[in-house]
């Protein structure tokens, strides 16, 4: 995975990291609350071994250092009974009241740092301040030579302790960092783990990972459309509409190199839009002056009738049985230049009636009287029918429903056309999310606008005949 492929799954799965660091920095700052707070204080103090004056000496005290062997003893002394005991009688705590002190003694010198850690600040740092004398009264006691000697120790406090304005655990700052931190690891983990794991066709990128072959067009998903699914007529200003005219262009590139002017159009398996789609374009080649046969190839669930409200009664199956002439079953869409041929009667035998030669007959003749020809197929999984529709037509375009189509089913249409020597001549992502990267990636210039301007205005555009 390259690093703008890293990025873009990212992009799209957003909302997984960011409910996932959401979730990890509440669960810190909920515990980070619960721990109770420790507060430490330190002291640091000079240890010195004295002897009162004597004839020797005079008025005068002697006074020497106190042995490194001596200073480890005081180290473990420190947490003994014989300091804690005397040290709550002088802060007037009770009798076995948890203290928590260490001591660590300086390589270089006879200084000694005493720390005290508990739960209120003030009472740590009169701990700490205080546990240097209690020390050094009863340290003579652990120090036998200068027992004999008649020598007592001193402490005089190098670095007074002082109260601790914050305490050092549980360290906010720190916890809302690492959980941060966490929570970017676990969610973008947990993107990339979703990412792998995700069986459907989001954007063109899983598109090109299947086929090497064009996208002609992305179709946007328009969840409510009013009169209808026919977004060229009810909406033909709208993004939908805008997009099946940039489809319709895209597809005039792939007719130059097929030398053909028909296409079946398909899916991978039913649910993807592509009757609606095949509709839709029928109508943008028509709006475009081209004379335009739709031919409802699916003879096996036929919908283009009952989409445009037209009379499904008879139809291609009508012609196949030589029942009928096709100008008497093709009809015209309105007063366009669309021509009309619905599924008629659904046969017991519709691969077979697609394959026949009658059939290769009629669409030959067809040919010679329309500029295009498109022909609503059903899906390549299920069945062969889009197969044998090919061979007659100039290309195969294939919908893929966005979020709808699972990469196993459009990876094995298109293995299955490329095995029978019929490649797709190009896809057409739709349902495409409005929210999603894919969906902003072009604009629609002028037309949104439109929507706003004034009824005066747009009818004047209307009479001008502004093109698009």
């Amino acid at each position: 995975m390259t690093f703008r492929e890293f990025l873009g799954v990212l992009g799209a799965r957003w909302r997984i990291v960011a409910l996932s660091l959401i979730a990890v920095l509440a669960a810190t700052a909920v515990q980070t609350a619960l721990t109770p707070a420790v507060y430490t204080s330190s002291s640091k103090i000079y240890l010195r071994a004295t002897q009162p004056p004597s004839a020797k000496t005079g008025n005068q005290t002697a006074q020497y250092a106190v042995s490194a062997s001596d200073l480890g003893t005081y180290v473990d002394v420190l947490t003994s009974p014989s300091v804690l005991d005397p040290l709550r009688d002088r802060l007037g705590l009770p009798a076995g009241y948890p203290l928590t002190i260490s001591g660590e003694v300086s390589q270089t010198s006879n200084m000694m740092t005493i720390t005290a850690t508990g739960g209120d600040a003030q009472l740590v740092a009169r701990t700490a301040g205080e546990a240097g004398p209690v020390l050094a009264d009863v340290a003579k006691k652990f120090s036998p030579l200068l027992a004999s000697n008649g020598q007592s120790v001193e402490a005089d406090t190098i670095v007074p302790a002082t109260v601790p304005s914050e305490p050092t655990s549980p360290n906010t700052r720190r916890n809302l960092l690492l959980g941060g931190l966490l929570g970017l690891a676990l969610g973008i983990g947990l993107a990339l783990l979703r990412h792998t794991l995700d069986t459907k066709v989001r954007t063109r990128e899983d598109i090109a990972a299947l086929s090497k072959r064009p996208i002609l067009g992305d179709i946007p998903l328009v969840k409510s459309v009013k009169d209808g699914l026919l977004s060229l007529e009810s909406d033909p200003h709208g993004r939908h509409a805008e997009s099946i005219r940039r489809l319709r262009t895209n597809i005039l590139f792939v007719d130059v190199t097929t030398g053909g002017h028909s296409f079946v159009i398909t899916s991978s398996v039913p649910g993807e839009g592509k009757t609606t789609t095949t509709i839709n374009l029928a109508l943008a080649m028509a709006d475009a002056g081209s004379r335009v046969l739709l031919i409802d190839g699916d003879l096996r669930n036929p919908s283009v009738a009952a989409t445009m409200g037209l009379d499904g009664g008879f139809g291609l199956t009508t012609l196949l049985l030589g029942h009928a002439e096709p100008g008497d079953v093709i009809q015209r869409w309105r007063e366009s230049t669309l021509f009309v041929l619905p599924a008629g009667p659904v046969p017991p035998n519709p691969s077979e009636l697609l394959g026949s030669e009658p059939m290769e007959a009629l669409f030959g003749k067809l040919s010679t009287d329309y500029d295009f020809i498109l022909v609503d197929s059903p899906p390549v999984v299920p069945v062969v029918d889009a197969v044998l529709l090919n061979k007659l037509t100039h290309g195969l375009i294939m919908v893929v429903g966005a979020e709808r189509t699972k990469k196993r089913d459009l990876a094995s249409a298109v293995e299955s056309l490329e095995t029978v020597d019929a490649p797709v001549a190009g896809f057409a992502l739709n349902m495409v999310p409005s929210g999603s990267s894919t969906a902003h990636r072009y604009g629609y210039y002028g037309y949104n606008q439109d929507a706003g301007a004034p009824k005066r205005l747009r009818r004047r555009r209307a009479r001008a005949k502004v093109p698009a």
